[in-house]
């Protein structure tokens, strides 16, 4: 841990129009890199699924190491676009980028796995009391193409016996923006639902067939919080804060798992990264009786190579700090598993 220094974090938004400008410049005109006040700062922006934690982090690192990051949790398909665009200093992204992406930057970038989480399958059912719902990933899939439209549905009632199941209507909530959380969860479908995978896919965006869009897994919890019968996805710690139930998923070994910080680090410690290895890498559906089949690592995106050698030092401090035991630590304070030692020491050897 670095030493103590005084210093207030200031978290704010970027101007939303941020994303139409160019170059290296932050929203006010401001130089990336440069604090307004002249020391030194960063501009970040991305993924929602670890905005709790990133805003963790980037308090405690700004109090030890003086470092104001401001960050804005705008979607992992925004974090991505002002990456390409060059009006932050990083991005932030559940779903890495495309080949096409990459090619879009002269492959100028590096995947850097901060920590795991999972995404919560919830919903708000007044019947079922405090039971927590099972599912298996073709009837999610089927309820997400609008095949499955209501509660009392035989075959949801096959994966919850004994439990009061209304025929009232499904309202699927789903994400109305580019989103990580989406690439996650069309991600897991892909992999069990064929029917899935050959009519709507994987991506940060996708063609929904039915349902409510919400932004931000914000706008998703609020929507399944507020409104009877309706079932999302979020990610487990926007669950949990809104007293939202997160149902059991049935994974590739045949059980049905709970989102858990246990779950999670089941389910990568299947993975097994080569040397060579970009990071971006997909654990959802991951073998194992305890692994929870929603579970992925999410990235920050940083530049390989910087023509601000400043910012870049400066980027690479905070990497390096947050892949400190002591930061990994507070990812469970939060509901996220820790990254494995293996791709820590593996992300330390690559920024060298």
């Amino acid at each position: 841990m670095l030493k103590h220094l005084a210093c207030l974090v200031v978290l704010t938004s970027l101007s939303t129009g941020c994303g139409g400008e160019q170059g290296s410049q932050r929203a006010g005109g401001t130089p990336a890199g440069t604090a307004q006040g002249g020391g030194t700062a960063l501009t970040g922006a991305g993924a929602t699924f670890p905005a709790p934690l990133y805003t963790k982090w980037f308090d405690v690192y700004a109090r030890e190491a003086g470092i104001k990051i401001n960050y804005q949790s705008i979607g992992s398909g925004g974090g991505i676009r002002q990456f390409v665009q060059g009006t932050v200093d990083f991005g932030a992204t559940d779903g890495p980028m495309t080949d096409e992406q990459i090619a879009g930057v002269q492959g100028n970038v590096m995947h850097v796995p901060t920590v795991l989480g999972a995404v919560s399958v919830t919903y708000n059912l007044p019947s079922a009391g405090a039971t927590e719902l099972a599912f298996d990933g073709k009837i999610l899939g089927d309820i997400f193409l609008g095949r499955i439209n209501k509660w009392n549905d035989r075959r949801i009632a096959a994966v919850n016996p004994g439990v009061t199941l209304p025929a009232d209507d499904i309202v699927v909530v789903h994400r109305s923006d580019g989103s990580g959380t989406t690439f996650i969860f069309t991600d897991f479908l892909s992999k069990v639902s064929p029917e899935w995978k050959a009519k709507v896919g994987k991506g940060t965006s996708v063609n929904w067939p039915i349902g409510l869009g919400g932004k931000g897994n914000e706008g998703v919890t609020q929507q399944v919080k507020q409104s009877p019968g309706t079932i999302g996805y979020v990610e487990l710690i926007y669950a949990i804060s809104n007293k939202l139930p997160s149902a059991r998923i049935r994974n590739s070994a045949g059980a049905l798992v709970q989102p858990t910080l246990k779950s999670v680090a089941a389910a990568a410690a299947g993975a097994r990264l080569p040397p060579e290895t970009d990071f971006r890498v997909s654990i959802t559906d991951a073998p194992g009786a305890e692994s929870y089949p929603v579970s992925s690592f999410t990235w920050l995106l940083i530049r390989r190579e910087d023509p601000d050698t400043v910012r870049a030092r400066v980027i690479r401090r905070f990497v390096e700090w947050m892949l400190e035991p002591a930061a990994q630590r507070m990812a469970a304070d939060l509901h996220y598993a820790p990254l494995p030692v293996p791709v820590t020491e593996l992300v330390r050897q690559r920024l060298k």
